[in-house]
């Protein structure tokens, strides 16, 4: 009887476990699906698809790392796997380069532009400040010592006219040369009495008294301690020095006229375009508080020095103002038309800076090829090419990172760096799939954003089908696919349809949703 019993439960625990293997060979197949097998041929022991080309493995170009012995369905994205032929190896088609279906470019989106040539330096951006015109500064002073008896320009900034009187003097010590004066007049039948009283007019002149004046004290007879001070130009006070009763030397200031009928712009240009400016080149003038209203004008004025701090050069453009729009102090946008040059020039965005070089990727006649360039000036989402393209050539301006990492497996990119003895003697594999890592991961550093809708959700295994908008910086277009959340729960506020915004990151070889909400609940 206890034979029978042993048996039994030997039985059941046999059971048990056969049923957990069986679970969880289940749930790991549920995780990473295996592909579902295509048509393929087996001929003298070499796979083939259905173009007869020696397929060496499938791959998902998301993922470029991880291969396949068959065709089908990426357990990765909801796109088919692509297939790695034996001829694609880094000399077939182009030369140190690498091809790519020309399916799987269409499915990408991987857009092209041509090398072209433009002009570069023709309009140069700035932004200046109105500053007054420093040749059209007034300083009224006195000549007699006196005192202020009479002020008619009280304040900074109070506009006066040419020839108005601003203030009223009294000085004693005029009343001896007016005297002098008068006493000739009266006097008759002495030699050189025009002369004398030539003489004696034009000292009163010198004293700062006006021929008006002159003449009224001729007419009455009398002399006056007191005289007025008039306005030698039109313009505003931008200094006072004096109030009404106080005591002045001789040629003491009592204030300062700015005429701005004409004012300067002055505005700081970079260095980097410092070659490209001359005298007298044409500028377009506009301001926020003008709206619609374009000031012309011309550069009047290269200063000398460059600004150590901000490595800039000023320029100085002298602009008419009969109706005062302009007042010293306003911002205004600056275009110079400069001199100009024509240039190889490609979009900036198909540029991969890594660092150490900047690379283009080219479409040849057999696949692509990594190019390494040298840039001049940027401007407009043009850069400048100074060596290493000629014109009418195809660069990738979307989907370079794809290209990149395929590149990488084939190890073409890893061969314009300098390797070291070490590096060298790794295998071809191992190099590729160091490069295509590092990549990677260079291009993920910082989390990702997106958006999409809810295609369907799964709270048990933490997952989540979306149909998204392109990602830009994975070169990924719009496309339906399956995504690991890290954090379930987040999944119990989310329906079916809604629109949602998430954020990616990367977790090993796969991308993988670390926040995920309805649109607008993100925070920016």
């Amino acid at each position: 009887m206890k034979r029978i019993h042993m048996v039994i439960l030997i039985a059941l625990l046999a059971l048990t476990v056969g049923a957990g293997w069986f679970i969880w060979q289940k749930s790991m197949h549920a995780h990473v699906a295996t592909p579902k097998p295509e048509q393929t041929n087996t001929v003298n022991s070499v796979v083939q698809d259905s173009s007869g080309k020696a397929v060496l493995y499938w791959y998902d170009p998301m993922a470029p790392t991880q291969k396949f012995e068959r065709p089908g369905k990426s357990p990765f994205m909801d796109m088919q796997l692509v297939p790695k032929y034996a001829d694609e190896g880094a000399g077939s088609g182009t030369e140190g380069g690498v091809s790519i279906p020309s399916q799987t470019i269409q499915n990408l989106g991987i857009r092209m532009s041509k090398v072209q040539m433009t002009r570069f330096g023709e309009k140069l951006s700035a932004i200046g400040r109105i500053e007054p015109d420093e040749r059209r500064f007034y300083d009224v002073q006195t000549r007699l010592p006196g005192f202020v008896e009479k002020l008619y320009a009280r304040a900074i900034g109070d506009p006066v006219r040419r020839g108005q009187k601003i203030a009223e003097i009294y000085a004693p010590e005029l009343l001896a040369a007016q005297h002098e004066y008068l006493a000739l007049l009266k006097l008759d039948q002495v030699s050189d009495l025009d002369a004398l009283r030539k003489a004696a007019r034009s000292r009163l002149q010198l004293l700062g008294m006006t021929e008006t004046e002159i003449a009224a004290i001729t007419r009455s007879g009398s002399a006056s301690a007191r005289f007025g001070i008039y306005a030698p130009a039109s313009g505003v006070l931008t200094t006072l020095g004096v109030r009404e009763g106080a005591q002045l030397m001789a040629g003491a200031s009592l204030m300062q006229i700015s005429d701005l009928s004409k004012v300067w712009l002055i505005a700081e240009v970079p260095e980097r375009d410092a070659t490209r400016l001359k005298s007298g080149i044409s500028a377009e003038v506009r301001l926020q508080s003008l709206p619609g209203e374009v000031f012309k004008g011309r550069v009047d004025y290269l200063y000398p020095l460059l600004d150590d701090a901000s490595r800039t050069v000023r320029i100085r453009i002298e602009l008419p103002n009969s109706s005062g729009q302009l007042r010293p102090g306003m911002y205004a946008d600056i275009e110079l038309t400069g001199q100009t040059r024509t240039a190889l020039s490609v979009p900036s965005e198909s540029i991969i800076a890594t660092g150490l070089r900047k690379v283009v990727i080219v479409k040849e006649t057999h696949g692509f090829r990594p190019a390494e360039i040298e840039t001049g000036e940027e401007r407009d989402g043009s850069t400048e090419i100074l060596k290493g393209l000629s014109v009418d050539e195809d660069v990738v301006v979307s989907g370079q990172f794809l290209i990149d990492s395929e590149a990488s497996l084939s190890g073409v990119l890893a061969r314009l760096s300098q390797q070291t003895p070490t590096e060298q003697d790794m295998s071809s594999m191992e190099q590729s799939q160091k490069t295509a890592q590092k990549t990677v991961h260079k291009t993920l550093k910082k989390m990702l954003k997106g958006r999409g809708k809810v295609i369907a959700i799964d709270e048990k295994s933490g997952e989540i089908t979306l149909a998204h908008e392109p990602i830009s910086e994975l070169g990924w277009p719009a496309m339906t696919m399956g995504f690991k959340v890290n954090n379930a729960s987040q999944l119990a506020k989310l329906k079916s349809g809604e629109p949602v915004e998430f954020e990616l990151k990367a977790q090993g070889e796969e991308y993988v949703i670390d926040r995920i909400q309805k649109q607008g609940a993100l925070p920016c």
